[in-house]
């Protein structure tokens, strides 16, 4: 549990990516939730079953090839732990995440990129934005980068803060 001292995981503490292959179809959600808490909103969110917990404290577990992109999990994460993963055609790849600053992101936005210590490895756009529900402070954005960051990119910043 090293990465409760250092504050981020190392990919040898990362559960194992979904193939390319199925990363062209369509999104899928990825989580990146290592600690054995009891939580499951991300669980009882799926509508797929594409989600796998032996009891509430078992960090969560993908079955990619059930897993629909609906978003209903990273909705519901309490820890900021999901990303929707997507390769498109021509190198693009598109991370979906949850954003929790003001101003809020807006479609166009350049943002920069941050792996998962917050060293920016890039800049990319956002595409796509769902602002918060009612009573909730998190909006997600989708962002446009190249197609091998998408296994890094865990959050994002704006390039130039609009007032």
């Amino acid at each position: 549990m090293k990465y409760l001292e250092r504050g981020y995981l190392e990919k040898d503490e990362l559960p194992p990516f979904p193939s390319k292959e199925r990363l062209r179809k369509k999104s899928v959600a990825y989580i990146e939730c290592p600690q054995p808490i009891p939580c499951s909103p991300c669980y009882e969110a799926c509508p797929a079953d594409a989600i796998k917990m032996e009891n509430i404290n078992d960090p969560p577990e993908v079955d990619y090839e059930k897993c629909t992109g609906c978003m209903k999990c990273i909705r519901v994460c309490p820890g900021l732990a999901i990303f929707m993963l997507r390769l498109r055609n021509g190198g693009i790849g598109e991370v979906t995440l949850q954003y929790e600053f003001l101003p809020w992101l807006k479609k166009g936005d350049r943002v920069r990129l941050l792996n998962r210590k917050g060293e920016i490895v890039g800049e990319g756009v956002v595409n796509w934005v769902l602002p918060p529900e009612r009573n909730d402070h998190t909006s997600l954005v989708r962002v446009e980068m190249p197609a091998e960051l998408i296994f890094e990119v865990r959050a994002v910043k704006p390039v130039e803060v609009r007032k």
